[in-house]
């Protein structure tokens, strides 16, 4: 199907990108706060918030807590932003949190890992896995169920959720794993939508290509199951996994073809594509938040956490 016309109006209205040349990670940062800075929430649910600090295994690790308004024991999902491991922080996905929270009823904890090119994987999914592990242990403590622990994120932190579900199956129970729009491999060559989709829609080739560049140290990681989840030679005994994805995206191949490895290995998965839409459009940039597709994504995300945890 062509891409939803008002997405095609909204994407062709956004500012040039400055040149992949003059591109840092700071000015990436800013934009992103800027962008956030002119969005406005008539809906978006105001909900208890708590910063905290995890320990980490280089230094503390910056969380913020969202509590849902429920009785007893409640779902935890421990969320991991986006942004190609360079961009993204608690506040750039606080609406979303804020959305996730109300619509599960689970408590979120928002996980400000470090950033590359500062640091270089594994620094991200070790600050992932170690934020995880410390959630499962003290889900009482937030109020949680400790049975009912999820690991989330978007685009990157959908590649960072992968991997943490992978390094904890054998000696962690997380009742599932959310990924949305994941980089599931580092091989953009091996998959038709980046040519598809390279220019036009959103997060482009180039772009993603440069982020890989930032986040890893040498081209060798390309093939590190915690970069490349989908290169992992077992993947059984994961448990059960909602995979997103969306027909404008240079992430749509590896994701769909990482939902299909789950399932071939057993995996009880829930594959929702979305074939008029780009990359990540219902988390963020939020500027597409008013499309009801934003909405119905969200829904299903909520929908998928209470059937997981009957």
């Amino acid at each position: 199907m062509p891409i939803d016309p008002k997405l095609r109006a909204h994407i062709d209205s956004l500012p040039a990108a400055p040149p992949l040349e003059q591109i840092t990670p700071d000015l990436l940062r800013a934009r992103a706060c800027q962008m956030l800075a002119t969005l406005s929430f008539p809906d978006l649910p105001q909900v208890p918030t708590q910063n905290a600090q995890l320990p980490g295994p280089a230094s503390s690790i910056p969380v913020r807590i969202y509590q849902p308004n429920t009785q007893g024991p409640a779902p935890v999902i421990v969320h991991l932003h986006g942004g190609g491991w360079v961009v993204g922080s608690l506040d750039t996905h606080d609406p979303f949190c804020r959305y996730l929270c109300a619509l599960t009823n689970a408590i979120i904890v928002s996980v400000d890992y470090r950033l590359a090119p500062e640091h270089k994987f594994p620094a991200a999914v070790e600050d992932a896995e170690a934020a995880t592990r410390w959630v499962l242990e003290h889900a009482d403590e937030l109020g949680g169920d400790p049975r009912r622990v999820f690991v989330s994120g978007d685009s990157a932190g959908g590649n960072l959720a992968a991997s943490v579900a992978q390094l904890l199956r054998k000696n962690a129970a997380l009742r599932g794993q959310i990924l949305l729009f994941p980089i599931t491999d580092a091989a953009p060559e091996n998959y038709p939508s980046y040519q598809d989709n390279a220019t036009g829609y959103g997060l482009e080739r180039a772009q993603m290509l440069w982020y890989l560049d930032q986040y890893l140290p040498g081209a060798h990681q390309r093939y590190d199951t915690r970069v490349a989840a989908i290169r992992a030679e077992d993947i059984s005994g994961l448990p059960p996994a909602l995979v997103m994805t969306s027909e404008y995206d240079v992430l749509r191949d590896e994701g769909i073809r990482y939902a299909a490895r789950l399932r071939q290995a057993g995996i009880d998965v829930s594959h929702i594509h979305y074939s008029e839409m780009h990359h990540n459009f219902p988390v963020w940039p939020l500027t597409v938040a008013e499309f009801p597709q934003s909405y119905q994504a969200r829904q299903k995300i909520a929908d998928w956490v209470r059937q997981i945890t009957k």
